[in-house]
């Protein structure tokens, strides 16, 4: 397990590097955001809702149990530029982990920060979300060939969840390398797959990955502890912590203005 874990932070150290400016460029979030302190503001919570057994099956769109937190996503998906079956995704998953990981305390805030800095909430590159959570086109990261500084990885997955026989790539909206999804990977909406372009599961696999590499998250160093576990860059991680915050704290703002 420990070399999946310093695999996954290897190569999303090459990702986040790698596209950076793209993901700056694209955005509607101001481009300097204010520095920010671990760890950032929760945002609003949540409302309280009923979360799918770990082994039920859904298998509907229509019976999707994110979509219980349509409403509350749809309050504030425009102003933070954020789709709203990803805050749905980002809000079930920190509910989910209040009641599995209580000691974790990670917020859905958190959770948009690195979703912000990976791939815009699944919209890198032109992707659009659709309603279930998945990408209209594959977020796939640069081969893992060893060429430019990038690390070398070898195909460890066939192709099957990045469409590369000789070299692995990052996958979706959270961009988990083959291996780390192999290790994290969960069905967080019942259609009986664990996907990592769907933003349901990607956001709660990397959910549980942050709780078990930090702790209670609430603390300040334990926050930073689980941010360079997931991306050895101090850079990247106060660019997570940043838009967190920025999430977090707007949200606040739209809330008490209604």
């Amino acid at each position: 397990m420990l070399g999946v874990v310093v695999l996954a932070v290897l190569m999303l150290v090459v990702w986040s590097v790698v596209t950076d400016s793209a993901h700056r460029s694209r955005s509607r979030t101001p481009v300097e955001l204010p520095t920010a302190e671990a760890p950032p503001d929760p945002g609003v919570e949540p409302p309280t809702i009923r979360l799918l057994p770990s082994d039920a099956a859904v298998r509907s769109p229509d019976n999707r149990p994110q979509q219980q937190l349509a409403g509350w996503a749809a309050s504030m998906s425009e102003e933070l530029d954020i789709p709203r079956p990803a805050l749905e995704a980002y809000g079930y998953a920190a509910s989910a982990l209040e009641v599995t990981r209580p000691k974790c305390g990670l917020s859905w805030s958190v959770l948009a920060g690195v979703a912000a800095v990976e791939s815009r909430h699944g919209r890198h590159g032109g992707a659009e979300l659709d309603r279930t959570g998945r990408t209209s086109e594959p977020i796939r990261g640069l081969p893992l060939d060893g060429r430019d500084g990038v690390m070398l990885i070898r195909d460890t997955d066939n192709g099957k969840l990045d469409g590369d026989l000789v070299f692995d790539r990052a996958v979706g909206p959270f961009q988990f390398i083959p291996t780390t999804w192999k290790e994290w990977g969960t069905d967080a909406d019942g259609d009986g797959v664990a996907d990592p372009d769907d933003i349901d599961d990607a956001a709660m696999a990397a959910g549980h990955y942050l709780c078990a590499s930090g702790g209670d998250l609430r603390d300040a160093d334990r926050f930073w502890e689980a941010l360079l576990d997931y991306n050895a860059s101090r850079s990247y991680g106060q660019d997570v912590l940043d838009h967190a915050d920025y999430y977090g704290r707007k949200s606040r703002r739209l809330s008490a203005r209604r």
